[in-house]
Protein backbone atom coordinates (compact mmCIF):
# COMPACT_ATOMS: atom_id res chain seq x y z
CA UNK A 1 0.00 0.00 0.00
CA UNK A 2 2.80 2.39 -0.87
CA UNK A 3 1.10 5.23 -2.72
CA UNK A 4 2.16 6.48 -6.13
CA UNK A 5 -0.52 9.19 -6.51
CA UNK A 6 -3.80 10.49 -5.12
CA UNK A 7 -5.87 7.87 -6.94
CA UNK A 8 -4.05 5.14 -5.03
CA UNK A 9 -5.44 6.46 -1.72
CA UNK A 10 -9.01 5.71 -2.72
CA UNK A 11 -8.08 2.36 -4.25
CA UNK A 12 -6.27 1.18 -1.11
CA UNK A 13 -8.91 2.53 1.29
CA UNK A 14 -11.63 0.70 -0.64
CA UNK A 15 -9.64 -2.55 -0.52
CA UNK A 16 -9.50 -2.25 3.27
CA UNK A 17 -13.20 -1.37 3.59
CA UNK A 18 -14.13 -4.39 1.47
CA UNK A 19 -12.53 -6.66 4.08
CA UNK A 20 -15.13 -5.62 6.70
CA UNK A 21 -16.74 -8.80 8.03
CA UNK A 22 -20.28 -7.53 8.67
CA UNK A 23 -22.06 -7.26 5.27
CA UNK A 24 -24.10 -4.15 6.13
CA UNK A 25 -21.14 -2.34 7.69
CA UNK A 26 -19.06 -3.28 4.65
CA UNK A 27 -21.70 -1.81 2.32
CA UNK A 28 -21.82 1.41 4.34
CA UNK A 29 -18.05 1.86 4.65
CA UNK A 30 -17.35 1.19 0.97
CA UNK A 31 -19.98 3.73 -0.05
CA UNK A 32 -18.75 6.23 2.56
CA UNK A 33 -15.18 6.12 1.25
CA UNK A 34 -16.34 6.45 -2.36
CA UNK A 35 -18.51 9.48 -1.61
CA UNK A 36 -16.15 11.11 0.89
CA UNK A 37 -13.16 10.87 -1.44
CA UNK A 38 -15.34 12.00 -4.33
CA UNK A 39 -16.50 15.01 -2.34
CA UNK A 40 -12.92 15.99 -1.47
CA UNK A 41 -11.95 15.81 -5.14
CA UNK A 42 -15.09 17.63 -6.27
CA UNK A 43 -14.50 20.70 -4.08
CA UNK A 44 -10.68 20.45 -4.19
CA UNK A 45 -10.57 20.62 -0.39
CA UNK A 46 -7.52 22.52 0.85
CA UNK A 47 -5.33 21.47 3.76
CA UNK A 48 -6.52 24.46 5.80
CA UNK A 49 -10.18 23.66 5.08
CA UNK A 50 -9.62 20.04 6.10
CA UNK A 51 -8.07 21.09 9.41
CA UNK A 52 -10.96 23.48 10.01
CA UNK A 53 -13.47 20.72 9.21
CA UNK A 54 -11.96 18.33 11.76
CA UNK A 55 -11.95 21.13 14.33
CA UNK A 56 -15.66 21.70 13.68
CA UNK A 57 -16.39 18.00 14.27
CA UNK A 58 -14.49 18.17 17.55
CA UNK A 59 -16.40 21.29 18.55
CA UNK A 60 -19.76 19.62 17.88
CA UNK A 61 -18.79 16.89 20.33
CA UNK A 62 -17.65 19.36 22.98
CA UNK A 63 -20.92 21.30 22.74
CA UNK A 64 -23.11 18.23 23.35
CA UNK A 65 -24.25 17.59 26.92
CA UNK A 66 -27.12 16.10 28.95
CA UNK A 67 -29.24 19.13 27.97
CA UNK A 68 -28.05 19.87 24.44
CA UNK A 69 -27.25 17.73 21.39
CA UNK A 70 -25.34 19.73 18.79
CA UNK A 71 -24.89 16.73 16.46
CA UNK A 72 -28.64 16.13 16.18
CA UNK A 73 -29.17 19.86 15.65
CA UNK A 74 -26.61 19.89 12.84
CA UNK A 75 -28.08 16.80 11.19
CA UNK A 76 -31.46 18.51 11.07
CA UNK A 77 -30.00 21.77 9.78
CA UNK A 78 -28.42 19.90 6.85
CA UNK A 79 -31.65 18.08 6.00
CA UNK A 80 -30.04 14.71 6.85
CA UNK A 81 -32.53 13.82 9.60
CA UNK A 82 -35.54 14.36 7.34
CA UNK A 83 -33.94 12.46 4.47
CA UNK A 84 -33.27 9.39 6.65
CA UNK A 85 -36.83 9.57 8.02
CA UNK A 86 -38.53 9.82 4.63
CA UNK A 87 -36.38 7.11 3.04
CA UNK A 88 -37.30 4.66 5.81
CA UNK A 89 -41.04 5.32 6.04
CA UNK A 90 -44.05 5.82 3.81
CA UNK A 91 -43.20 2.94 1.46
CA UNK A 92 -39.61 4.06 1.04
CA UNK A 93 -40.51 7.72 0.61
CA UNK A 94 -43.17 7.16 -2.04
CA UNK A 95 -46.23 7.88 0.13
CA UNK A 96 -47.12 10.27 2.93
CA UNK A 97 -46.18 9.30 6.47
CA UNK A 98 -46.86 10.36 10.06
CA UNK A 99 -43.18 9.81 10.86
CA UNK A 100 -40.98 12.85 11.41
CA UNK A 101 -37.85 14.01 13.20
CA UNK A 102 -37.16 12.95 16.78
CA UNK A 103 -35.40 16.27 17.37
CA UNK A 104 -32.91 17.05 20.13
CA UNK A 105 -35.33 17.56 23.06
CA UNK A 106 -37.10 14.26 23.78
CA UNK A 107 -36.69 13.03 27.38
CA UNK A 108 -37.54 9.71 29.00
CA UNK A 109 -39.93 9.30 31.95
CA UNK A 110 -42.51 11.96 31.18
CA UNK A 111 -45.21 12.00 33.89
CA UNK A 112 -48.23 9.78 33.29
CA UNK A 113 -51.42 11.77 32.58
CA UNK A 114 -54.99 10.50 32.32
CA UNK A 115 -56.86 11.08 29.08
CA UNK A 116 -58.44 14.55 29.18
CA UNK A 117 -55.86 15.85 31.65
CA UNK A 118 -53.42 18.73 31.32
CA UNK A 119 -49.66 18.76 30.70
CA UNK A 120 -49.32 22.34 31.98
CA UNK A 121 -47.39 22.12 35.27
CA UNK A 122 -46.42 25.73 35.93
CA UNK A 123 -47.68 29.21 35.13
CA UNK A 124 -47.56 29.13 31.34
CA UNK A 125 -49.44 31.98 29.67
CA UNK A 126 -50.92 31.04 26.32
CA UNK A 127 -54.11 30.24 24.47
CA UNK A 128 -55.71 26.99 25.73
CA UNK A 129 -55.40 24.09 23.30
CA UNK A 130 -57.20 20.74 23.40
CA UNK A 131 -55.36 18.02 21.46
CA UNK A 132 -57.12 14.83 20.35
CA UNK A 133 -54.96 12.17 18.76
CA UNK A 134 -56.31 9.16 16.88
CA UNK A 135 -53.79 6.32 16.56
CA UNK A 136 -54.61 3.86 13.78
CA UNK A 137 -53.08 1.16 11.61
CA UNK A 138 -52.52 1.59 7.88
CA UNK A 139 -55.96 0.02 7.32
CA UNK A 140 -57.58 2.51 9.70
CA UNK A 141 -58.14 0.19 12.67
CA UNK A 142 -57.66 1.80 16.11
CA UNK A 143 -54.49 1.01 18.04
CA UNK A 144 -55.61 0.59 21.65
CA UNK A 145 -53.22 0.51 24.60
CA UNK A 146 -50.40 2.42 22.90
CA UNK A 147 -48.12 4.60 25.05
CA UNK A 148 -47.92 8.16 23.76
CA UNK A 149 -45.21 10.61 24.84
CA UNK A 150 -45.98 14.26 23.97
CA UNK A 151 -43.85 17.37 24.40
CA UNK A 152 -43.61 20.87 22.99
CA UNK A 153 -42.03 24.26 23.59
CA UNK A 154 -43.76 26.91 25.67
CA UNK A 155 -45.24 30.09 24.15
CA UNK A 156 -41.95 31.85 24.97
CA UNK A 157 -40.19 29.45 22.59
CA UNK A 158 -38.31 27.32 25.14
CA UNK A 159 -38.58 23.71 26.26
CA UNK A 160 -38.78 23.33 30.01
CA UNK A 161 -35.22 22.06 30.47
CA UNK A 162 -33.97 25.26 28.79
CA UNK A 163 -36.04 27.59 30.99
CA UNK A 164 -35.61 27.94 34.77
CA UNK A 165 -39.02 29.67 34.94
CA UNK A 166 -40.81 26.44 33.97
CA UNK A 167 -41.52 23.50 36.28
CA UNK A 168 -39.77 20.18 35.70
CA UNK A 169 -41.48 18.30 32.85
CA UNK A 170 -43.78 21.23 32.03
CA UNK A 171 -45.58 20.63 28.72
CA UNK A 172 -44.58 16.95 28.68
CA UNK A 173 -46.78 13.95 29.37
CA UNK A 174 -47.39 10.27 28.70
CA UNK A 175 -50.81 8.90 27.74
CA UNK A 176 -52.37 5.56 26.84
CA UNK A 177 -54.78 5.28 23.93
CA UNK A 178 -58.27 4.03 24.77
CA UNK A 179 -60.22 1.25 23.05
CA UNK A 180 -60.85 3.57 20.09
CA UNK A 181 -57.14 4.40 19.79
CA UNK A 182 -57.70 7.93 21.13
CA UNK A 183 -55.71 10.07 23.55
CA UNK A 184 -56.71 13.59 24.56
CA UNK A 185 -55.19 16.37 26.67
CA UNK A 186 -55.13 20.09 27.36
CA UNK A 187 -52.14 22.36 26.96
CA UNK A 188 -51.38 25.85 25.64
CA UNK A 189 -50.94 26.68 21.99
CA UNK A 190 -47.31 26.47 20.99
CA UNK A 191 -45.37 29.01 18.91
CA UNK A 192 -42.39 28.85 16.59
CA UNK A 193 -39.00 29.22 18.19
CA UNK A 194 -35.31 29.60 17.32
CA UNK A 195 -33.05 26.59 17.68
CA UNK A 196 -29.93 27.11 19.85
CA UNK A 197 -27.38 29.16 17.92
CA UNK A 198 -24.54 29.41 20.43
CA UNK A 199 -22.45 26.76 18.66
CA UNK A 200 -21.40 25.37 15.30
CA UNK A 201 -24.95 25.24 13.92
CA UNK A 202 -25.44 28.93 14.69
CA UNK A 203 -22.21 29.76 12.87
CA UNK A 204 -23.36 27.81 9.83
CA UNK A 205 -26.73 29.59 9.74
CA UNK A 206 -25.03 32.97 10.06
CA UNK A 207 -22.64 32.15 7.22
CA UNK A 208 -25.55 31.12 5.00
CA UNK A 209 -27.84 34.01 5.93
CA UNK A 210 -30.50 31.60 7.22
CA UNK A 211 -32.94 32.25 10.05
CA UNK A 212 -32.82 29.82 13.03
CA UNK A 213 -36.58 29.30 13.45
CA UNK A 214 -38.74 26.20 13.58
CA UNK A 215 -42.46 26.64 12.89
CA UNK A 216 -44.87 25.89 15.76
CA UNK A 217 -45.30 22.15 16.33
CA UNK A 218 -46.09 19.45 18.87
CA UNK A 219 -44.12 16.21 19.23
CA UNK A 220 -45.45 12.70 19.83
CA UNK A 221 -43.64 9.40 20.28
CA UNK A 222 -46.00 6.40 20.16
CA UNK A 223 -45.08 2.87 21.24
CA UNK A 224 -47.04 -0.38 20.88
CA UNK A 225 -45.47 -3.86 20.57
CA UNK A 226 -45.79 -5.17 17.03
CA UNK A 227 -45.47 -1.70 15.52
CA UNK A 228 -42.54 0.46 14.54
CA UNK A 229 -42.14 3.27 17.09
CA UNK A 230 -43.90 6.30 15.63
CA UNK A 231 -42.02 9.58 16.06
CA UNK A 232 -44.06 12.52 14.83
CA UNK A 233 -44.40 16.30 14.78
CA UNK A 234 -47.61 18.11 13.86
CA UNK A 235 -47.19 21.64 12.56
CA UNK A 236 -49.35 24.75 12.66
CA UNK A 237 -49.81 25.82 9.01
CA UNK A 238 -50.53 29.42 10.06
CA UNK A 239 -46.96 29.85 11.33
CA UNK A 240 -45.20 32.49 9.18
CA UNK A 241 -42.14 30.22 8.78
CA UNK A 242 -44.04 27.06 7.84
CA UNK A 243 -42.28 27.00 4.43
CA UNK A 244 -38.77 27.73 5.74
CA UNK A 245 -38.24 25.37 8.68
CA UNK A 246 -34.55 25.52 9.61
CA UNK A 247 -34.63 21.74 10.22
CA UNK A 248 -36.44 20.80 6.96
CA UNK A 249 -39.05 18.83 8.94
CA UNK A 250 -42.41 19.97 7.52
CA UNK A 251 -44.26 17.63 5.18
CA UNK A 252 -47.81 18.00 3.88
CA UNK A 253 -48.94 14.99 5.92
CA UNK A 254 -47.81 16.67 9.15
CA UNK A 255 -49.88 19.86 8.79
CA UNK A 256 -52.53 20.05 11.50
CA UNK A 257 -55.68 22.14 11.71
CA UNK A 258 -55.83 24.39 14.76
CA UNK A 259 -59.49 25.39 15.12
CA UNK A 260 -60.51 28.44 17.17
CA UNK A 261 -63.57 28.16 19.47
CA UNK A 262 -65.33 31.30 20.71
CA UNK A 263 -67.55 29.56 23.26
CA UNK A 264 -66.43 28.32 26.69
CA UNK A 265 -65.47 24.68 27.29
CA UNK A 266 -67.32 24.23 30.59
CA UNK A 267 -66.40 20.55 31.08
CA UNK A 268 -62.74 21.58 31.29
CA UNK A 269 -63.30 24.92 33.00
CA UNK A 270 -61.78 26.74 30.02
CA UNK A 271 -63.03 30.14 28.94
CA UNK A 272 -63.18 31.23 25.31
CA UNK A 273 -61.31 31.63 23.14
CA UNK A 274 -59.56 28.27 22.96
CA UNK A 275 -58.25 26.03 20.19
CA UNK A 276 -58.54 22.38 19.27
CA UNK A 277 -56.33 20.10 17.22
CA UNK A 278 -57.46 16.71 15.89
CA UNK A 279 -54.82 14.60 14.20
CA UNK A 280 -54.63 10.97 13.06
CA UNK A 281 -51.33 9.14 13.60
CA UNK A 282 -50.79 6.11 11.35
CA UNK A 283 -48.56 3.36 12.74
CA UNK A 284 -46.62 0.91 10.58
CA UNK A 285 -46.06 -2.75 11.51
CA UNK A 286 -42.49 -3.56 12.44
CA UNK A 287 -39.95 -4.08 15.18
CA UNK A 288 -40.53 -1.98 18.30
CA UNK A 289 -37.20 -0.27 19.03
CA UNK A 290 -37.22 2.77 21.30
CA UNK A 291 -34.74 5.47 20.18
CA UNK A 292 -32.00 6.63 22.51
CA UNK A 293 -32.98 9.96 24.11
CA UNK A 294 -30.81 12.82 22.77
CA UNK A 295 -30.90 14.50 26.22
CA UNK A 296 -31.43 13.32 29.81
Amino acid sequence: MILANEADVTRDALLVMEQTRDPRLREIMVSLVKHLHGFIRDVRLTEMEFREATAIINEIGKLSSDKHNEAVLMAGSLGASSLVCLLNNGDGGRTETSQSLLGPFWRLNSPRVENGGSIVRSDTPGEPLCVTGHVVTRSGDPVAGADVDVWHASPVGLYEHQDPEQAEMNLRGKFTTDAQGVFRFWTVRMVGYPIPTHGVVGQLLEAQGRHPYRPAHIHALIVKPGFKVLVSQVYDPSDPRIETDVQFGVTRALLGEFVRHDEDAPEAGVAAPWYSLNYTYVMEPGETILPKPPIK
